[in-house]
């Protein structure tokens, strides 16, 4: 499961998972409009203010409203450039228009988990805390982990493993897991998946594509990443930047792939003579490969191994 290091404490000290790649890339400039999509902690933000004073603007967007708490108080020394909503980031666009702005010149999004939502042992995201199977980003909509795991049958279950969490044994694990019901608790899942699944790989535990595969389903991740940068293209202004960072494969390559088709002029299938679908290329990929993290960064947060940088600038 991957995990970003949003960190809840304030300052700037606490930076969050390729935090100076992410700012350079993004380049923030004073009286600059950006976007952090999903703002957890303010980390992230707190580098874009600091870097686009003294009148750079910044509108933050999370699911999470404790998340939003949070950052409000960490994001306090900005107070008349920041505004704060409570919202997926595909719906950029609205929230951007609710304040007036047509465009902006820099989208931020961070894919990862922040570190005070895996920590927190109610929210239901980590098997390494007893909790119960919660798994949303927004507390106020009805699915949960719980519904998935103990009221889905046993082939809407394997199919979820197995596409969401790239789970190896996912009809074995499915199938333990509807014999086990009812599970009401991370750690009680994470036992039965252990046994279904057998030993750990490369030393993750067995439980981690389970649990990614789960919190994805809960909160519709991939769509969500799908119409968010169709959104995010929409709304950015001619040289403004795109920034993803994502934590797992499902994720980089949506990012991956919608990059490459944006950047073409031209859909039509190869052994097609002549253009006929009128596409038009509006961005240009400025990462040629993903940007990873230094080793002395994996070391210090080993959440960070397998974050992907991706960046893209919008041509007009």
């Amino acid at each position: 499961m991957g995990a970003s290091a949003r960190d809840a404490n304030p300052g700037p000290l606490h930076a969050p998972v390729l935090y100076q790649q992410a700012l350079s890339a993004l380049a923030p400039r004073a009286g600059g409009r950006y976007l952090d999509g999903t703002l957890g902690g303010g980390g992230h933000a707190f580098g874009i203010l600091e870097a686009s004073a003294p009148d750079g603007q910044l509108l933050g967007l999370d699911r999470d409203q404790e998340a939003l708490a949070v950052a409000a108080d960490r994001l306090e020394p900005f107070a008349g450039r920041i505004q704060l909503r409570q919202a997926a980031f595909s719906d950029m666009r609205r929230q951007a228009a609710a304040i007036g702005w047509e465009r902006v010149d820099g989208i931020l999004l961070d894919l990862g988990l922040s570190s005070m939502q895996l920590e927190a042992p109610e929210r239901g995201f980590s098997f390494q805390r007893d909790g119960p199977l919660d798994m949303r980003f927004d507390r106020s909509q009805p699915l949960t982990a719980d519904e998935i795991v103990n009221a889905w049958n046993e082939a809407e279950l394997a199919h979820v493993l197995a596409e969401y969490g790239e789970q190896p044994r996912a009809r074995a694990v499915a199938r333990a897991i509807v014999r086990a019901r009812p599970l009401r608790t991370t750690t009680e899942l994470a036992g039965v998946v252990a046994r279904a699944a057998g030993r750990r790989r490369g030393g993750v535990h067995p439980a981690t594509l389970v649990f990614q595969a789960l919190r994805i389903a809960v909160n519709g991740e991939l769509e969500e990443l799908e119409a968010g940068l169709k959104a995010a293209v929409d709304l950015l202004a001619g040289q403004g930047r795109l920034v993803v960072i994502s934590f797992h494969s499902l994720e980089d390559r949506i990012v991956k792939r919608f990059f490459q088709r944006e950047a073409r002029d031209c859909l039509c299938p190869p052994a097609q003579p002549t253009c006929t679908c009128g596409h038009r290329a509006r961005l240009a990929v400025r990462t040629r490969r993903p940007v990873r993290p230094e080793a002395d960064e994996v070391t210090r947060n080993p959440r960070s191994r397998s974050a992907r940088l991706r960046v893209a600038e919008r041509l007009s």
